[in-house]
This record gives structure tokens, C-alpha cells and sequence, in this order.
């Protein structure tokens, strides 16, 4: 009987990482490898922080000698210092290691430490990564690793339609408001074309910066159009995306956005930017609308096309649900992941 560890952020802290291990509990790999999540850190303050970290790792030890394999979860650099000595101490005990990177941009993640992720890559029997595109920047920036690498997609949920919430005309955003999100650019492409949209609203599901986005809306006299939900998950999250008509991310930066995948589950059209693993499975006007990261008039336009050609959001919407059904399924993706734990496990 072959078991599986997981090492990753808590299930109490919001974010992709904790979203796509609670899918893979959900699905059939959980149980057929036995599989034990190691929560080794929360949001909370830097002393609670290292508290948990302490005890995950007195954990980890208590636990790690019956486990076959290893499977690490990490990002960006603070998160990989923090995994190497569940790494050090696996490799030790002559464990197989998989490390699943998740990061946002190879410029934050390896630029300045080609050292760290070299040593860990070195010490991991897999590297999975979560696109097609960082195969490449993990080859430009620290070569010699690619034929450890197995790519395989972030799931996504298959959510069946709740008819009892009509849709409204509402531009869904979803995720943290922050630079690199690219929030204020929806606000100012919005501003654009509100007036020839007057019953259309935009509506952010996140944290971040709701003080700055506020006063932003204030500046471009649409705040009355704006409705900022803060943090939301569950029910409150399920509804956003149901009464939603339209979804976008306008990011700089991203691995592949989960926000995104969401979007795809609730059978949204999505206008979104060329970056991560989005060009690796959407195409402009076939399954999205793609523009430039910046391109706030070219955003507006494509807004406006959405809003006002009910065929194209009805063909965008089609294929939204088609990706969710195959590619991003949370079967097709467990299956991939059992793939290479039987691999590594013989």
C-alpha cells in the first residue's frame, strides 16, 4: 500500500494552492494513496506563523517515515526557503520527492534565486509544472531540469447551473486587487463605455486594495456602478459567478489563474490577458477575448463587444464550459496525477 504526503499551505489560507488540494481531496486519488496534507503555513501574524511552521515540521517528522512519496506545493521564493528542509529531510530518508511549482512570474521567482530552485529541482524526482509556458522559462532561466518535468493544469470544478439566480449585467472580477492583477485598468477601460452602458455594473470579488479602488471609481465617476465584495468564498462566491454575464482579468502576471478556471466552470465568457499558461489553451474571439496587459482602450473595446453582441457571449460561454467539461475536469486532471504517482512508485 503506497501512501502519499502532501506538503502545502494551510487549508486555511486563501489562495490557489489551498483551492486545487481541496480539489484533489475531493477526487479518487485522495484515497487511493492514502494521501495526508501537511499544512505548513497561515495567514496570521509572524508569530503565528512560526508557530505553525514549527509544529508542521514536528509533524512531518512524525509522519514522513510512512510515506512512499513526497509531494511538495511552492511558489514564490519565501515559500520555496520554507520547503527545503521537508526536502532535505525526504531525500534523507530516501523518499521520492514531486515539486509542483506554482508561481506567478519567473522574473520574481527565479531571477534572484537560481540557486535555491537549482538545489531543489536537483533534489526532486518530478518537477510539475502548471503550464506549457513555464516548461520554457524554467529551461531560459535554469536549464538542465527538463526532463524531470511533467505539466499538468490546475483543475476546475464542474458547477451545474442554478436557474433560481438570473443573470445580471454584471463584468465579474475575481482575485486579489493589487497591481499585478491589473484591476485599475478594468475600472479605467470601464469608465470608457459606461455611459453608453448605463444599466452594466462591475463587481470585484477580492482583497487587496479596496481603499485605493475605491477612490479610483470616486476619480472616474463610476463608483456608483462598482460594487466591492471583499474576500468571499462558498455560497457568496458561487453566487457572483451565477449572476455574473461577463468575466475579467485583465493580470500582468500569472502561472495559470484560477479565477480563470472558475470562470470556465460557471460557463462565463472571459476577456483576459496573454500571460502564464493562458495562450497555451485560449485564442482570441474562438474560447476568449485576449488583449495586451496596459491596453485599457483596446480592453474597452473588447467590453463593449461583449455587451453588446449576445451571440459572441453565448459562443465564448459555450466554450468556457467545453474547457471545463475536458481539459480542466477535475477527473482528467486526478488522472494525471495518478499517472505520475504510479510512475514514481512503480
Amino acid at each position: 500500500m503506497k501512501k502519499v504526503l502532501v506538503v502545502a499551505t494551510s487549508r486555511a489560507t486563501r489562495g490557489g494552492i489551498t483551492s486545487i488540494i481541496r480539489d484533489y481531496e475531493s477526487t479518487f486519488i485522495w484515497s487511493k494513496w492514502h494521501c495526508f496534507w501537511i499544512e505548513t503555513h497561515i495567514d496570521r501574524s509572524l508569530f503565528k506563523k512560526a508557530c505553525y511552521f514549527i509544529k508542521s515540521l514536528f509533524l512531518f517528522a512524525v509522519k514522513v517515515r510512512r510515506y512512499d512519496l513526497i509531494h511538495v506545493h511552492l511558489s514564490e521564493p519565501v515559500s520555496a526557503i520554507r520547503k527545503t528542509i521537508f526536502v532535505l529531510v525526504a531525500k534523507i530518508l530516501q523518499k521520492k520527492v514531486i515539486l509542483h511549482l506554482h508561481a506567478f512570474s519567473p522574473i520574481t521567482t527565479f531571477k534572484d534565486n537560481r540557486f535555491l530552485y537549482s538545489w531543489l529541482f536537483s533534489k526532486a524526482d518530478s518537477i510539475v509544472l502548471v503550464s506549457e509556458q513555464w516548461r520554457v522559462w524554467l529551461n531560459d532561466y535554469i536549464p538542465g531540469f527538463d526532463h524531470k518535468v511533467t505539466v499538468i493544469y490546475n483543475p476546475s470544478k464542474l458547477v451545474v447551473n442554478n436557474n433560481s439566480i438570473p443573470k445580471k449585467n454584471i463584468i465579474l472580477y475575481a482575485g486579489t486587487l493589487n497591481k499585478r492583477k491589473g484591476y485599475s485598468d478594468l475600472l479605467k477601460a470601464f469608465s470608457l463605455i459606461s455611459k453608453e452602458h448605463p444599466t452594466w455594473k462591475l463587481s470585484f470579488a477580492g482583497n487587496g486594495e479596496i481603499d485605493k479602488a475605491t477612490s479610483l471609481a470616486k476619480t472616474l465617476d463610476v463608483l456608483d456602478r462598482v460594487i466591492f465584495h471583499g474576500w468571499i468564498d462558498g455560497q457568496r462566491k458561487s453566487d457572483a459567478f451565477l449572476e455574473a454575464t461577463i468575466f475579467c482579468l485583465p493580470s500582468y502576471a500569472e502561472g495559470f489563474p484560477l479565477a480563470v478556471l472558475d470562470a470556465m466552470a460557471y460557463g462565463l465568457p472571459i476577456i483576459t490577458t496573454p500571460v502564464g499558461g493562458i495562450l497555451d489553451i485560449l485564442e482570441h474571439e474562438k474560447n476568449s477575448m485576449i488583449f495586451t496587459p496596459g491596453d485599457v482602450e483596446t480592453l474597452a473595446v473588447l467590453l463593449d463587444q461583449l455587451i453588446t453582441n449576445e451571440e459572441l457571449r453565448s459562443s465564448l460561454s459555450n466554450e468556457s464550459r467545453k474547457l471545463n467539461e475536458t481539459i480542466f475536469s477535475s477527473h482528467t486532471i486526478a488522472s494525471q496525477v495518478d499517472s505520475l504517482y504510479c510512475l514514481l512508485l512503480n
